[in-house]
């Protein structure tokens, strides 16, 4: 059971990584086709600074997860040795 769980948040972690990536991309090739007023720009800017935290922490919480992900197989490893 919980061997189903760290590989379902493994899964979930890259996809979600890899979406932002992509919408991160489309956000900033968007921004570069289209003429923008200096007011626009400002807030084009804005945004892809909020883009670029939202990237930060989905990357921390990445290495949370896999430091979770360590914990939760050393204990289960624990248990199995007790057992044996």
């Amino acid at each position: 059971m919980t061997s189903v769980l760290v590989v379902a948040l493994i899964f979930g972690s890259i996809l979600t990584f890899a979406a932002l990536i992509c919408g991160t991309i489309l956000a900033l090739a968007k921004m570069r086709q289209s003429g923008l007023s200096k007011g626009t720009k400002n807030s084009r800017t804005d945004e892809a600074k909020i883009i670029q935290e939202i990237y930060q922490g989905l990357s921390k919480m990445e290495q949370r997860i896999e430091a979770l992900e360590t914990i939760l197989m050393d204990s289960q490893d624990k248990k199995e040795n007790r057992n044996e």
